[in-house]
C-alpha cells in the first residue's frame, strides 16, 4: 500500500471512488451527493485551503481523505477531516486508518495545530480524535448530530477550547451536510 498526496491527474478517479463507496454503503443518491461535494471541493477550495491523501494499491486508488481549512476567531490552524472513502472491496484491512493517520502526520508537520471531523466516534477515537461539543468549539452550521463532532490536537497541548464562531470553505457551507 503506498499512501501519499493526490495528484491533479487524480480527480476523476477520486471523485468515482467516493461516488462509489458511498453508494455502497448508504445508497446512491448518498453516493451522488458524496461525488458532487468531493468535486466541489477539489474544483473550488483555494489550493492553501485543501489537501488530499490517497491511498494506492496496485496502480489503482482505493481509498482518499479530504482535509479543508476551518476557521475560528482565535489564530489556532484547524482543518476539517471529510468525506473519507475506502473502496468498498478493501475495507476491513487497517487501509482507512492508516490513511488518516498519514494525514494527520501530514498537516502536523505543516504546522497544523488542530484537525476536526464529523462521523462515528467509535471509529475515529481509535485515530486520536475525541468527542468535543458545541460550547467547546462551534461548528460552522448547526449539527445534525452533535454526538459526531470531534477533534484532536496535533501539538503537544491537549484540546482547549475555542470561544467564538467557525468557519467553513465554501463546498461545506450547507446545512444539509451537518
Amino acid at each position: 500500500m503506498h499512501y501519499s498526496i493526490y495528484q491533479h491527474h487524480q480527480t476523476e478517479e477520486i471523485i468515482q471512488l467516493f461516488s462509489q463507496t458511498f453508494s455502497d454503503s448508504e445508497g446512491i443518491d448518498a453516493g451522488k451527493v458524496i461525488g458532487c461535494l468531493v468535486n466541489e471541493l477539489l474544483a473550488s477550495t483555494k489550493t492553501d485551503d485543501l489537501y488530499v491523501f490517497i491511498a494506492k494499491e496496485a496502480g489503482k486508488v482505493v481509498g482518499s481523505i479530504l482535509f479543508t481549512r476551518l476557521t475560528f476567531e482565535s489564530d489556532k490552524t484547524a482543518f476539517l477531516m471529510a468525506p473519507v472513502a475506502v473502496a468498498t472491496q478493501s475495507q476491513g484491512k487497517g487501509i482507512g486508518q492508516a490513511l488518516i493517520k498519514f494525514g494527520l502526520e501530514t498537516l502536523k508537520q505543516r504546522g497544523v495545530e488542530l484537525a476536526f471531523t464529523y462521523g462515528d466516534p467509535n471509529f475515529y477515537s481509535k485515530i486520536g480524535f475525541e468527542s468535543i461539543t458545541e460550547q467547546q468549539f462551534k461548528a460552522p452550521l448547526p449539527l445534525s448530530h452533535p454526538h459526531g463532532w470531534l477533534a484532536q490536537s496535533l501539538t503537544t497541548h491537549p484540546l482547549a477550547p475555542i470561544t467564538g464562531n467557525s468557519a467553513c470553505v465554501a463546498a461545506f457551507n450547507k446545512p444539509e451536510l451537518w
